[in-house]
């Protein structure tokens, strides 16, 4: 009951503040506007909630989902940029502009900038990411892997929308960027294999010269979590189920770790959850360690562990601004390289998709290229 009374709450200040600030209070417009404006809200506010059920439930129905994620990612813009808008007003009045003019006037700039937001964050969400290249220093690092370069994607989250041309567009763009190491740091798909299977398909033509990598996100947890780890194994990814491996060029050693994503501790699936214990098992303590982990939040039991950089993803980069704020209550930090005790460093990367709502604001996708450099 408390949080379908929190839902409630949400999905009428959503809704409700924008259909208060663009229709019924102040602007004054004419009977036939008022209705359908009222009607449009009232359509949208009540189908919401049936079409994400139906969409992200048990079925799986594509085409609601679809809907509901624009729905979603539109009325989130429309709601920020609603309170936003209700600044001009006073600025209207004391330009000297009388009501009803002054509302409509905001309401008109407000409609024009949430239409422009949404174009330009549909157009960057559906686009191939850019490269990001960033030097990272690891003061362990051997002499003979200075410069390896390793490649980080992850929260592709295929789904709803057909991204096959956008998946063959993120592979052959990796290709060209000459990767020692490939990483998928999770949240690969939404969905079962079976629905997702023709738009993963082209990570399986991704090449790298020594290893292509892959763990769990929490999105995995949701469908067939050991499907996707065992479809990805398929494809000629190394699934790092709570393991490593480890690797060697001049005579130095690196050791790559992956753990599960932490949704799989209250998984159905019998040995899953993130265990750094295990994924370190056996390795040599003066090798320096990177370790893939979907969630920056995993990083205190990285430094517990002496991990000397952390891979992860989850974030989006907060995806439709401000968004970005809400992701900070939860992780500790928002995109790019961070610095955690003494030892450690946390690259975080915006993501190279999208989730639900086919926008980013603000948010730029990426592909992170990590150049590793040695202290020695």
């Amino acid at each position: 009951m408390r949080r379908g009374l929190v839902l409630v709450l949400v999905l009428a200040l959503l809704f409700g503040t924008p259909w208060a600030a663009l229709v019924a209070v102040g602007p004054d417009w004419p009977t036939p506007v008022f209705a359908l404006g009222t009607a449009l809200f009232a359509v949208a506010l009540v189908g919401f909630p049936f079409l994400m059920m139906r969409g992200h439930g048990r079925r799986h129905a594509d085409w609601a989902a679809k809907i509901a994620d624009t729905t979603l990612g539109a009325v989130w813009v429309l709601f920020v940029w609603t309170l936003l808008g209700l600044l001009l007003r006073p600025v209207l009045a004391l330009a000297g502009v009388e009501n009803p003019d002054r509302a409509r006037i905001a309401v008109v700039v407000t409609l024009v900038v949430v239409a422009a937001l949404l174009v330009y964050g549909y157009v960057e969400a559906m686009r191939v990411p850019r490269v990001r290249t960033t030097e990272v220093v690891l003061p362990r690092l051997g002499r003979g892997l200075d410069g390896l370069r390793v490649v980080v994607i992850t929260d592709t989250h295929y789904g709803p929308l057909e991204r096959t041309r956008w998946s063959e567009g993120l592979a052959a763009k990796i290709n060209e960027l000459d990767a020692d190491v490939v990483c998928h740091t999770g949240d690969l798909a939404d969905g079962m294999v079976e629905q997702r299977r023709g738009q993963v398909a082209a990570l399986g033509t991704v090449r790298a010269s020594t290893a292509k990598l892959y763990i769990t996100g929490n999105h995995e947890y949701y469908n067939e979590a050991q499907g996707w780890l065992d479809h990805m194994e398929s494809l000629g990814w190394d699934p790092m189920h709570n393991r490593h491996r480890v690797v060697e060029r001049g005579g130095d050693r690196l050791v790559f770790a992956g753990v599960d994503d932490p949704t799989g501790t209250g998984s159905t699936l019998t040995g899953h959850g993130p265990d750094i214990a295990a994924a370190l098992a056996g390795t040599n303590p003066d090798d320096p360690v990177v370790l893939l982990a979907h969630q920056p939040k995993q990083v205190p039991a990285a430094v517990e562990a002496g991990v000397d950089l952390q891979l992860s993803g989850h974030t989006h980069g907060g995806q439709i601004w401000p968004f970005h704020y809400l992701v900070l209550t939860d992780q500790p930090v928002l995109q790019g390289l961070s610095r955690h005790g003494d030892r450690t460093q946390l690259y975080t990367s915006r993501g190279s998709g999208f989730w639900g709502p086919p926008f980013r604001v603000f948010a730029p996708s990426e592909i992170s290229v990590l150049v590793l450099r040695s202290g020695r």
